[in-house]
């Protein structure tokens, strides 16, 4: 069973929060929550022909804040891709700040499907069983799901390759930190999560071979105090280049404080660091979101489940620091290209995890199914997994 992203964040976050909370969308359009306290507009005199007209409505779903950094930003700027791409063809809505708890996903995602909305995008793990049930009661609409496993004829799952951005981030690590020590602070202990931790040591281990990592768990997704608290802990523990799995940019504040270096995650988040931030490992969602949309649109929807990365341009090591040489920058480029083409895969054995033993046999090129099920730290990385 693949276990993934989001699967728990802000459970103090309230019912009311849910009712409350920002709901976003193209400008002339009122917000979700009210337009489900409206009653329905009553039918088109001009019968089917201006019904056809109306433009796709397409509704998303958010477990955090829009903000200006991170994951839910990176999901708003697919959004806003779709809107960009098909202008009046398409109306998006958005709410934000929706937990993970059953009632309360459930809840939103049947509001949206009750206005009208043909398609919904929820974008955590956590909303997969609440996808489920409301697609079952609405199967004129087509409901996509990012980092679940469960699928129905009018539910799609999608996910990206953040461990490709996250190898080439410690490729860029393992050549510009003059310690050796680098550092991760870390979200949930899942097989997502190490296994980015994990790229990110075998990148920087491809260039220097004695380089090791030290993690230290948050436990949460969004929490910039913790954030901000282990980042400064791996600093005093002398590491001097740091990776994060968390969504907020305290991670790079805080190396930009301390003189360290540090990438971001998700999106850009050089503005928060300007001397620290060396890059981003950055998503693209709106790769994904502008293809189904156009096959809603085109009547060529299908369910489906779809795991991309570099190669499809979904994800990408960007936003680099002017101060990088452009013999790093090469560097990076040339095993981009071999995780591509193939010629370079990250996952490729001998592989050992930390304690010794063979996770990866020689010359053995690991499956996805290996990935998504990886448990352990790969050697290089110090401690032991939690739990």
């Amino acid at each position: 069973m693949k276990i993934t992203r989001r699967k728990t964040l802000a459970a103090a976050l309230s019912l009311a929060i849910v009712g409350l909370a920002g709901c976003g969308q193209k400008e002339e359009s009122k917000s979700a929550s009210a337009s489900a306290a409206a009653p329905a507009p009553a039918s088109s005199a001009a019968g089917p022909a201006a019904a056809a007209a109306e433009p796709l409505k397409v509704g998303f779903i958010y477990v955090g804040p829009v903000g200006d950094a991170g994951w839910t930003y990176a999901h708003d700027a697919g959004r806003k891709a779709v809107e960009a791409k098909f202008g009046d063809k398409v109306k998006t809505t958005f709410v934000e700040n929706v937990p993970e708890s059953a009632a309360d996903a459930e809840r939103v995602i049947r509001d949206l499907a009750n206005q009208g909305n043909k398609v919904i995008f929820g974008t955590t793990f956590g909303y997969m069983e609440a996808m489920l049930k409301v697609a079952k009661d609405f199967p004129d609409v087509k409901f996509e799901h990012a980092t679940g496993y469960k699928t129905a004829d009018n539910l799609a799952q999608y996910d990206v390759r953040t461990y490709e951005g996250a190898y080439l981030a410690g490729v860029a690590a393992g050549k510009l930190s003059k310690t050796g020590k680098l550092g991760v602070v870390a979200s949930i202990p899942i097989p997502e999560v190490l296994r980015n931790i994990n790229s990110f040591t075998l990148g920087a281990r491809s260039i220097n071979p004695k380089a090791t990592t030290r993690v230290v768990w948050v436990n949460k997704w969004f929490d910039p105090g913790k954030e901000r608290e282990a980042a400064t802990t791996l600093i005093g523990q002398g590491v001097d280049v740091l990776m994060q799995n968390t969504d907020s940019a305290a991670v790079v504040q805080t190396a930009e404080e301390k003189g360290v270096y540090a990438f971001g995650w998700d999106s850009d988040m050089s503005k928060f660091g300007a001397k620290a931030h060396l890059a981003a490992s950055v998503i693209d969602w709106g790769v994904y979101y502008t293809k189904r949309v156009d096959e809603v649109l085109n009547k060529t929807w299908k369910s489906d489940t779809t795991w991309w990365g570099l190669k499809e341009n979904m994800i990408d090591l960007k936003a680099f620091n002017a101060s990088l040489s452009d013999e790093v920058k090469k560097l990076i480029a040339d095993k981009r290209q071999g995780v591509i083409d193939g010629t370079g895969p990250i996952w490729k054995g001998p592989i050992k995890d930390n304690t010794g033993k063979e996770v990866l046999g020689k010359d053995a090129v690991a499956d996805d199914k290996f990935l998504h099920d990886i448990k352990f730290y790969v050697e290089g990385v110090e401690g032991k997994v939690p739990g």
